[in-house]
């Protein structure tokens, strides 16, 4: 495979037939046509039985779980039920010498990722992990050096990109109706992580883990727009000497962390991801551009906001004239309900209906043998800028330059 077929331009938009007009709209390649391969099923391996039993695989029709995978035997069994599968091991290890399993979903604890995904690789399995896709630099670029060197597919299973309210944003974008997106903010709040630090008075791996290593729920949103990449940052993080954040694996002093970064395209894009204080559940993004800007809900609304650039002239409350924008709410389509998905997959799912997207575009893309979206190169784009962004926030805010994995 050489490197042009690597890597994957996520705006190459490919005619397809008989698919819905809304669905061909925002991208047809995510339609269910999948003629290519119409009769060809995937063997997965699944790996991990807590977050790994929510992505539908057995509702594919391109797709048998052959095999699932779990330390613990109860996890195996919820697996086993969830996928009606009858197959199962009690490590990734002896999974990966089943020859009947042809990919794996890589769910485990984020810290073992990068070594998972390369042995999974090694093995001759194509790859979908959880997020994020490594702890380290050095990780982003030994998985994508593996991928390479393999030629198998990988990709990361990436929420924010198959949210309702993103397909939508990717709609704009395509259409260009933004015109030129000139700034972008993204949040992810998760307040009383702490309950998930210790399990059976055992620290877990969320134990202490600094909020920048977990930014892909943020970072997507832009890069995985507009195909910008991260290139400077400065990250000041905020911590309280809770007791609780002592002896933590990381060695991380911060619940929260804000990043504010430059793009290749010279633009800002501040980031926030928070585990503690007062604050309500939130994944969100907004996108400013010169034409139009799309605003996700505040925490606590479903409401969806589009500005506009229009030509009336108003009056501010101080009286001051300027530009009057129009200002109206965006009912986001239920995308999920479209041909978009396979039929028996048109249901609502995890993260804002991501879920079945992700396993359709896995799926479909080995079955076509493409590229997924959310490829080694984007994957890591998202993922390296928080990396970097923590090491700025320990050094208290110093502006600091994030490598380029795309080559």
């Amino acid at each position: 495979m050489n490197k042009n077929d690597q890597v994957f331009n996520r705006r190459k938009f490919i005619s397809m037939a008989g698919i819905s007009a809304a669905a061909l709209m925002v991208s047809p390649r995510f339609a269910f046509a999948a003629e290519q391969g119409k009769d060809r099923k995937i063997r997965m391996g699944i790996v991990g039985g807590g977050f790994g039993a929510g992505f539908h695989f057995h509702e594919h029709p391109n797709c048998i779980v052959e095999a699932v995978s779990d330390l613990r035997a109860d996890r195996r069994d919820i697996l086993m039920k969830v996928y009606k599968c009858s197959k199962s091991y009690e490590s990734l290890e002896k999974l990966l010498k089943d020859p009947k399993v042809e990919a794996v979903f890589i769910a485990t604890p984020a810290p073992d990722h990068a070594r998972h995904v390369i042995a999974s690789l090694k093995a001759g399995k194509h790859v979908l992990c959880a997020v994020p896709a490594a702890m380290t630099l050095k990780e982003c670029a030994d998985i994508r050096d593996t991928v390479q060197r393999t030629g198998l597919t990988y990709m990361m299973a990436e929420t924010t990109m198959y949210r309702q309210g993103m397909i939508s944003a990717k709609k704009f974008y395509k259409e260009g109706k933004f015109g030129k997106i000139f700034s972008a903010a993204a949040e992810y709040n998760h307040p009383g992580l702490e309950v998930l630090y210790f399990e059976n008075g055992k620290p877990t791996w969320r134990h202490g883990l600094p909020p920048m290593h977990y930014p892909t729920h943020c970072t997507a949103f832009l890069v995985g727009l507009t195909g910008e990449r991260l290139k400077e940052v400065s990250c000041i993080g905020w911590g309280d000497d809770s007791p609780m954040l002592k002896g933590n694996p990381y060695n991380n002093p911060f619940w929260n962390e804000t990043a504010f970064f430059k793009t290749s395209k010279g633009n800002p894009f501040r980031v926030e991801v928070n585990w503690k204080g007062a604050l309500q559940e939130a994944e969100r993004g907004e996108w400013r551009g010169d034409n139009m800007s799309f605003y996700y809900p505040q925490a606590g609304s479903h409401q969806f906001t589009l500005v506009k650039v229009a030509d009336k002239i108003g009056h501010d409350d101080a009286g001051f004239q300027h530009k009057a924008n129009t200002i109206e709410a965006y009912e986001v389509p239920q995308w999920w309900k479209t041909d978009m998905l396979p039929e028996p997959m048109r249901h609502d799912s995890g993260h804002e209906g991501s879920h079945t997207f992700i396993t359709h575009e896995f799926i479909d893309a080995l079955v076509n043998n493409r590229q997924p979206e959310v490829n080694v190169y984007e994957a890591i784009a998202y993922t390296a800028p928080g990396i970097v962004a923590h090491q700025s926030a320990l050094k208290g805010g110093e502006l600091m330059k994030i490598p380029s994995f795309d080559k």
